[in-house]
């Protein structure tokens, strides 16, 4: 596609973009008193302004009904409160609804996927990752383990990129997974890299992966919501994510899980479970012996917390109107327009170049900037312009135009910042 660098031609993308009044539905931070161009939705995304009523609603049901808001609640009884978000959740990742759950925070459900997942053998024991995992994966992967009785320094392969690259070619990937082979008993990777933006190829992963014996998992905090997903047809074994980034639920909010239909009966899998995960029939006999819920519910621990998970329901309810596929074709153009901008004012300058790649199909709407000096300097006087972007050590901008509220003005302003500023 062909760009302009004008301001006009940004305008001109603004008027002719279906989901342009999208973006007025949610709260725009300021800076000095004017709309922020706010691209740190890849951090923590922006509030949806009916996220208020949906925790108002629930404020008020604690209010008048206490414990019976259990049952009794007009528009969504807590008892079922972990159920209203599936249809939704399933429709972003691409699975079954018995696939999927919201609960726990994103590192919780690693660790619990972990206990299910992955079952080292003296023979099959080696996980693969992606180096320079966020550290979420690094620290879980560290324990787990040495849980088990291994050393990290042998049992975990980590796929660097090539000497001179800044990301990891996919047939190095297939590669190594086949080169494991039976020593290898879990591959668990991040759908897109927190730092360089890079979209891994997971329907290839997963299979090469399974091939050679091993469970396949994904971190995808960085993809859900940001990318098309087809996790059921994808074959893979498991997947978690977190919700305030791309989803905007709010910070911290809740976590959510896949775990494919064909364990949706297995009570063999190992788990650390917790009473909402128990057969719901049965839960309030409060008997012993634990007999799991079917699916991915049975993975749960404790029961909803209801507050916080309002506001994740009120970003759903409005990312399903959408839907992932239009939000994906505005996406791979605000996204192309940035890399036509940022390119525009690098020419040959060697200041700065992107690490994230060019291919529309290797990223999701975040680019990387690595800074071969001044990068901090940078950053600073961007911030002070009234630019929200995220500044990664040792030399990196990550700037995410994300297509539910950033516009081409956005983009283009950041742009022109960018250039006064160098």
């Amino acid at each position: 596609m062909t760009y302009e660098n004008t301001l006009a031609y940004a305008q001109y993308l603004d008027k002719n973009d279906p989901l342009r009044d999208y973006r007025d539905r949610f709260h725009i931070p300021k800076v000095n008193g004017k709309d922020s161009y706010y691209f740190t939705g890849n951090s923590l995304g922006l509030q949806p302004k009916t996220a208020r009523t949906y925790i108002e609603e629930e404020m008020k049901g604690w209010e008048t009904l206490g414990v019976e808001g259990h049952f009794a609640s007009s528009k969504r009884p807590w008892m079922e409160y972990h159920k209203f978000s599936k249809d939704a959740l399933a429709r972003i990742v691409g699975a079954k609804p018995i696939e999927v759950v919201s609960m726990n925070n994103l590192s919780v459900n690693l660790h619990l996927l972990m206990v299910s997942f992955f079952k080292p053998t003296k023979t099959r024991y080696k996980i693969i990752c992606e180096a320079g995992a966020f550290p979420s994966d690094q620290y879980m992967f560290e324990t787990q383990l040495k849980f088990h009785a291994l050393n990290p320094g042998e049992a975990l392969i980590e796929l660097k990129p090539r000497t001179g690259e800044h990301t990891v070619r996919n047939e190095d990937i297939l590669s190594k997974i086949a080169e494991v082979g039976d020593e290898l008993a879990l591959v668990l990777i991040g759908g897109v890299q927190y730092y360089t933006g890079q979209l891994f190829d997971m329907k290839a992963i997963t299979e090469a992966g399974q091939k050679v014996g091993a469970k396949v998992g994904f971190d995808l905090a960085h993809a859900f919501g940001n990318v098309p997903l087809q996790l059921h047809d994808w074959n893979v074994d498991f997947a978690t994510w977190c919700s305030y980034k791309y989803l905007n639920s709010g910070p911290g909010n809740v976590s959510g899980i896949f775990v494919h239909e064909r364990y949706a009966n297995d009570s063999s899998l190992d788990r650390f479970a917790g009473w909402w995960g128990h057969d719901e029939k049965e839960r309030f006999k409060m008997k012993k012996g634990f007999q799991p819920m079917p699916g991915a519910d049975g993975w749960q621990l404790s029961n909803v917390n209801v507050i916080s998970t309002a506001s994740h329901l009120a970003a759903l309810e409005l990312f399903d109107e959408v839907g992932i596929e239009k939000l994906r074709k505005k996406s791979l153009k605000l996204t192309g327009y940035l890399e036509f901008l940022i390119k525009d004012i690098a020419g040959d300058s060697g200041i700065f170049e992107i690490i994230t790649p060019s291919d529309p199909e290797q990223r999701g709407c975040q680019l990387s900037i690595f800074f071969h000096k001044d990068g901090r300097r940078l950053f600073d006087a961007l911030a002070a312009a009234g630019v929200i972007a995220d500044w990664r050590e040792p030399n990196v901008i990550r700037i995410a135009p994300v297509p539910l509220y950033n516009c081409f003005e956005d983009v283009y302003q950041f742009a022109h910042l960018l250039k006064k500023n160098l």
